[in-house]
């Protein structure tokens, strides 16, 4: 008799234990980099780019929160294509180097 091999998780059980927990995380530093863009001067950036750059989370959130609605009126049976997660994977990591760039200079300035 052999032992019994553990069950493979569905697609579904994936979308909702990776794809959930992302776009949330999505939203969340696309907030707070909002926050940090609306509320303070970055002296690294023209005032188009900030504009441009806050303008681009507006947008990247609106479109993380449809793919959460979608997700959750299918039942968790819908993804996201890699296409549409990648820029904003890379959106994140831009407002990351900004928030780097503020706190090392708000450093400095002590």
């Amino acid at each position: 008799m052999q032992p019994s091999q553990p069950s493979q998780p569905t697609e579904k059980e994936i979308l909702e234990k990776i794809l959930a927990p992302l776009l949330e995380d999505f939203v969340y530093w696309f907030n707070r980099a909002s926050c940090l863009l609306e509320s303070e001067r970055m002296p690294f950036l023209t005032e188009e780019e900030q504009e441009g750059l806050l303008a681009r989370l507006r947008q990247a959130k609106k479109e993380v929160e449809t793919a959460i609605m979608l997700f959750r009126a299918t039942g968790g049976q819908v993804g996201v294509d890699t296409k549409a997660l990648l820029p904003w994977h890379k959106l994140v990591a831009e407002c990351w180097d900004v928030a780097r760039r503020w706190r090392e200079l708000k450093q400095g300035s002590f």
